[in-house]
C-alpha cells in the first residue's frame, strides 16, 4: 500500500499581462475615405475659389523691376514682412537670427519632452492665486523685456501679450489649457507684425495710414 500524503501541490498559471489604461467608447472612422474625401474636397472647393478670385481681379503686380531704381520702401514678400517688421525694433542678429531660431527650435525640442500629454484646464480650482500671480509676474516682466530693450517699444508683441493675458485670468475661460494661451500669443504676434509690415509701414519704414496715403504694397 502506499502511504497518504496530505501534501498539496499548487500550480500558478499566470495570466496575460496587460498595463491598465482608461478605456473610452469613442466613435471611429476610417482614414479612407472619410479623412481622405473631406481633404479632397476642400482641396477643391479652395482651388475653385483661387481660380474664380484670379479670374475676377488681376494680381497687384507692378512695373518690370529697374536695376538702378530701388523702390522705397523695398518690402519682403507678405509672409516675410512679420521679420522685416522685427527689424525695425531689434538688430539684425536678434531680429533674423536669435528670435526664430529660438522659435524653431522649441518647435523641434519641445515633442520630445514627456509635455502637454493631459490638456488639463488652467483654471482647475487649485493654486488660483498662484497661477494669477505667476501670469501677470510674466506678462510683467515680458512687458518690460521688449518694452526697454528695443530701439522701439515692441508694440506688436507687446499688444497681444496683454491681449491674452487679460481673457486668460478669467475664469470663464477655464477649460483652455496654457499650451493653447502660448499659441494664441504667438499668432498674434505674427499676425500684428505682418498687418503693421503690409499696410503701415511707408517710405523709410515709417508708420503711415494706408486710407490716407494710398501705401499698400
Amino acid at each position: 500500500m502506499t502511504p497518504h500524503s496530505d501534501i498539496t501541490h499548487i500550480t500558478v498559471v499566470q495570466g496575460e499581462a496587460r498595463p491598465l489604461v482608461d478605456a473610452a467608447e469613442e466613435p471611429q472612422v476610417m482614414t479612407f475615405p472619410h479623412l481622405v474625401v473631406r481633404e479632397l474636397i476642400a482641396f477643391l472647393a479652395l482651388s475653385i475659389f483661387l481660380v474664380t478670385l484670379s479670374l475676377v481681379w488681376d494680381a497687384p503686380l507692378e512695373e518690370l523691376a529697374n536695376p538702378s531704381v530701388a523702390p522705397n520702401p523695398a518690402k519682403a514678400p507678405w509672409y516675410f514682412l512679420g521679420l522685416q517688421e522685427l527689424l525695425h525694433y531689434y538688430a539684425p542678429f536678434i531680429s533674423g537670427v536669435l528670435l526664430p531660431g529660438v522659435v524653431i527650435g522649441a518647435l523641434a525640442v519641445i515633442p520630445y519632452f514627456d509635455i502637454n500629454l493631459e490638456r488639463k484646464p488652467l483654471w482647475d480650482g487649485t493654486h488660483t492665486r498662484l497661477k494669477l500671480a505667476g501670469i501677470w509676474g510674466s506678462v510683467v516682466a515680458l512687458t518690460a523685456l521688449f518694452y526697454f530693450t528695443a530701439a522701439h517699444p515692441v508694440w506688436p508683441i507687446i499688444g497681444p501679450l496683454w491681449a491674452t493675458a487679460i481673457p486668460m485670468s478669467l475664469p470663464v475661460f477655464g477649460r483652455r489649457s496654457l499650451p493653447f494661451w502660448i499659441f494664441l500669443w504667438f499668432l498674434l504676434c505674427a499676425i500684428a507684425l505682418t498687418v503693421i509690415g503690409v499696410f503701415f509701414r511707408g517710405p523709410g519704414w515709417e508708420y503711415t495710414l494706408p486710407w490716407r496715403d494710398g501705401i499698400y504694397t
